[in-house]
């Protein structure tokens, strides 16, 4: 049995770590960190390669792509679980994103590993307990922290089932013309259980892996909610 504190375990670590790179960086690049918080980037996909797409993909993904990246008012609440360095752990999420600041709040059983990011353009902020650390980057913090550098800046547009803009991807449809399966530098991205949420489809499962390794994020349980394009403070 591992009595060490949640917070100081290396999968909860990459977690968030992964989180604080993935939604920070202005469109157009972003970086990485701390395998809970991965890998993401948003914008239209011209770049995108499609594995077996529909007859009528071009269309239908086309629209589906745009709305979705024009989509930077949210918040999802659920769970995630991390499997990094032979540790598995399962916190609860609850994610804002407003333009492009973002808040997301980890905490596990009992309040255990309580943890707060902020972050925008210019600054990111993490803290856990009575530990407080700031830097001008996601990728300054994770550097800082773990030393290196992951592949981590596309999570943002991943857990709303978007390709990043700036690399290419392989894409795989359903009979439905949705978007399932995507991969992209190095990383394989499977889309489940598709909600209808005004309009869009958002996943409520979102498994991200990498193929190297047994690097795994799993978010489930996905409740998602659309919010105005306006300025409101974080709740």
């Amino acid at each position: 049995m591992d009595f060490r504190p949640i917070s100081n375990r290396p999968g909860y670590k990459f977690l968030i770590l992964s989180l604080v790179s993935s939604s920070l960086r202005p469109i157009g690049a972003r970086a990485a960190l701390r395998i809970t918080q991965l890998c993401l980037i948003t914008a239209a996909l011209p770049a995108c390669s499609n594995l077996a797409p529909p007859a009528n993909e071009s269309s239908i993904w086309t629209q589906q792509s745009q709305q979705l990246a024009k989509l930077t008012n949210w918040q999802l609440r659920g769970r995630v679980n991390v499997r990094y360095d032979n540790e598995s752990q399962t916190p609860r999420i609850q994610w804002q994103h407003k333009n492009r600041a973002y808040q997301v709040r980890l905490w596990g059983t009992f309040n255990a590993g309580n943890t707060l990011i902020r972050g925008e353009p210019g600054s990111v902020t993490l803290d856990q307990g009575n530990e407080h650390l700031t830097a001008s980057s996601p990728e300054e913090l994770v550097l800082q922290q773990l030393g290196y550098n992951l592949p981590i800046s596309f999570l943002e547009f991943w857990i709303k089932g978007l390709p990043a803009p700036d690399s290419q991807a392989k894409l795989v449809f359903n009979d439905l013309n949705q978007l399932t399966e995507f991969k992209q530098a190095g990383w394989v991205v499977v889309l489940s259980d598709l909600r209808d949420y005004d309009g869009l489809a958002l996943p409520r499962r979102v498994d991200v892996r990498r193929s190297e390794d047994e690097t795994r994020l799993r978010f489930f349980g996905l409740s998602w909610t659309l919010q105005e394009d306006r300025e409101r403070p974080f709740d």
